[in-house]
């Protein structure tokens, strides 16, 4: 996790990744939710990299204002990181580039990372030629070692490393030392897991929670040519660190390798606590334009402990309830009284047997009988077994069932079980178990009453 051990009890970060997140979102997002940004301006710097600069900005997405943080490549190192034709396989600019094997796949500002076998080619005619270095995740493990950050910023972003790298090997079938990345990808995928890490570590929170990653569908070019979404550096790292997943109504890649990796690298919760209120906002803006804006939240939340509970419900006791019903005026009463025996025995809720007059007006009885729903079955089999009926009526009522504790008192005579029932209005009311009281009263030789009074007295308290 990010923290030292010194954040506020009940701190952490709740990451709100609706429309997806990459490494540069998360930066920007951090950010925002005030970060240390000149530690990480200080982490940047010390970089032993070439080839980029650093813009933090403000844009609108959607209307609403958002921090951007960008990673402007130098001319040597220019790709097609929002060149959302080239990207998505229309219209001139595909075709421009269609037998192409050096453009990496868009990672809002990440790439899809190329293996050391890959040729070089030139660069769609912008550039002319130039020559493509590849690191492995050993020599920017290195690049990271010498980066001015603290230790706690700096395993972070090892940890990282280390799941998209995994992630990645996964994804071509090869060994983790033959895992190489193209300078191109190299250096933005650096910047936003050096500058993400550091912030994070600044914030110094507890815990993080990320409910959901929300990616969307679709396919999208890369240099291997047409994959697609999730990309399968994307699902491994998904999968390997079991990150919850859904995808989204929108065409194109909303969750990227090293954003996905940053976030398994957090160890998150996925279930938001109950109650929580938010201290700081931030809103981070991502490059691409699709049908959802792309903006992810860091919200800054304080958790708050659970309400206190309301008296515990006698376990079983259903809100919802059956009630079966049936007249009979051919049974005799010996046999009334065993299936209602047996039903009450069988778990019946309640069983009334009512005088009733039936057809030609004969005087019968009208069986009752309130049951949970799932004991309805074996309920109406008894009333068919141990009755005359050839028809059980039922009807789903809802049932008002206050809450109630169970607790035990001591009489001058012995203890006694009490049921403490809470009104709607805060009061209580209280009633001595029966059985209880009537035992003592035989055994004493004292009045029931007076044993229930005692009863009540004690649990008055």
């Amino acid at each position: 996790m990010v923290s030292n051990g010194c954040a506020r009890t009940g701190s952490a970060l709740y990451l709100d990744c609706q429309a997806g997140i990459a490494g540069d979102m998360l930066v920007a997002a951090l950010l925002d939710a005030g970060a240390d940004e000149a530690a990480m301006r200080r982490a940047l710097a010390s970089l032993p990299v070439d080839g980029f600069e650093i813009e933090v900005s403000r844009v609108k997405k959607a209307g609403i204002d958002c921090c951007d943080f960008a990673v402007a490549l130098d001319a040597a190192h220019e790709n097609h990181d929002h060149d959302m034709a080239y990207l998505h396989g229309i219209g001139h600019a595909a075709s421009e580039h269609e037998h192409e094997h050096e453009h990496e796949h868009e990672h809002e500002h990440e790439h899809e990372h190329e293996h050391e076998h890959e040729h070089e080619h030139e660069h769609g005619g912008r550039h002319g030629h130039h020559h493509h270095e590849h690191r492995g995740p050993a020599d920017i493990a290195g690049i990271i070692d010498a980066a001015d950050m603290t230790v706690g910023a700096r395993t972070l972003a090892h940890r990282t490393l280390d799941i998209l790298a995994a992630a990645e090997a996964a994804a071509h079938a090869v060994p983790l030392d033959q895992v190489h990345f193209h300078e191109v990808g190299a250096v933005d995928s650096i910047v936003d897991i050096v500058a993400a890490s550091v912030l994070l570590d600044s914030l110094d929170v507890e815990r993080v929670y990320v409910p959901v990653l929300v990616d969307g569908n679709g396919a999208i070019r890369c240099q291997h040519g047409i994959i697609p979404v999730p990309v399968p550096a994307t699902l491994n790292v998904c999968t390997q660190h079991g990150l919850p997943l859904a995808q989204a109504d929108v065409e194109g890649e909303l969750v990227t390798p090293t954003g996905a990796a940053l976030v398994a690298a957090l160890d998150p919760t996925f279930t938001l606590p109950k109650r929580y209120v938010v201290r700081r906002v931030g809103l981070g803006a991502g490059k691409r334009t699709y049908e959802r804006p792309s903006i992810v939240r860091a919200l800054l939340i304080d958790e708050l402990p659970a309400p206190e509970a309301a008296p515990e419900q006698v376990p079983g006791t259903p809100v919802h309830v059956v009630k079966l019903e049936c007249d009979i005026d051919d049974c005799s009463s010996e046999v009334l009284a065993y299936a209602a025996e047996r039903l009450r025995d069988a778990g019946a809720r309640e069983v009334h047997w009512l005088s009733v007059y039936t057809k030609k007006n004969r005087p019968a009885y009208q069986l009752q009988v309130i049951a949970a729903p799932e004991d309805v079955e074996r309920l109406e089999a008894i009333i068919f077994a141990e009755t005359t009926t050839i028809g059980v009526r039922r009807s789903a009522w809802d049932r008002t069932v206050l809450s109630r504790t169970f607790e035990s008192v001591e009489t001058p005579w012995g203890g006694v079980r009490i049921k403490r029932v809470a009104l709607p209005d805060g009061s209580a009311r209280i009633a001595p178990e029966y059985e209880d009281c009537a035992a003592i009263a035989r055994r004493e030789g004292v009045a029931l009453q007076a044993v229930m009074d005692a009863a009540r007295a004690a649990a008055r308290g």
